[in-house]
């Protein structure tokens, strides 16, 4: 049964994707381990400038290989891990393989995820989503912060995520582990 309002959501109850691609309502949601997890507002201007130019960066560099990149909105369903079911809407992800992609969703794990930080989302990104990309086994996340202008990198090795040495705006090329060649200049991601 179609849900139109948020507030007739059960949130008590764990959901799955069948449930979310039901849902009519403007809210925007994720789905972690069966739980509803609201989302922020619109992200700010300079989130979407940040997102915008990384996204221009990626985009640019992939036109030499067959990896595709998702903005958000664009749901991505994880492998069940502890829990039920995961939806959720990375800011920017690249999926290496096409077999992952259908016409809702990209079903598994992206190769590298990118969420930028907005001042009501920090403790979902840092801790929930971290945890859910590294048991999905997303091969890179970065948690990029517009705030302090600063990009936390992490690469998965032997199903754990390794941190690497963060990224700030005077950098001049941050790379990417999992898109091989690639770089960005700091001051880029930071217009």
């Amino acid at each position: 049964m179609s849900v139109i309002r948020f507030k007739d959501l059960d949130l008590t109850k764990q959901y799955t994707f069948a449930d979310y691609v039901t849902w009519r309502f403007e809210e925007r949601v994720e789905i972690l381990r069966g739980w509803v997890a609201r989302m922020s507002p619109a992200p700010s201007a300079y989130h979407q400038r940040v997102s915008t130019e990384l996204g221009f960066h990626i985009r640019k560099y992939l036109g030499r290989d067959g990896c595709q990149l998702f903005a958000a909105p664009f749901d991505v369903r994880l492998p069940r891990t502890k829990g039920g079911e995961s939806v959720v809407q990375p800011d920017l992800c690249v999926v290496c393989d096409p077999s992952k992609i259908d016409e809702q969703a990209c079903v598994g794990a992206p190769d590298f995820v990118i969420e930028i930080l907005s001042p009501s989302n920090t403790k979902h990104e840092l801790r929930d989503k971290f945890e859910l990309y590294e048991e999905s086994g997303v091969g890179e996340y970065w948690i990029v912060d517009p705030h302090r202008r600063s990009i936390e990198r992490y690469v998965l090795q032997q199903k754990r995520f390794i941190g690497l040495a963060p990224r700030t705006e005077d950098d001049a090329a941050i790379p990417a582990t999992v898109l091989e060649g690639f770089t960005i200049d700091g001051g880029d991601v930071f217009p």
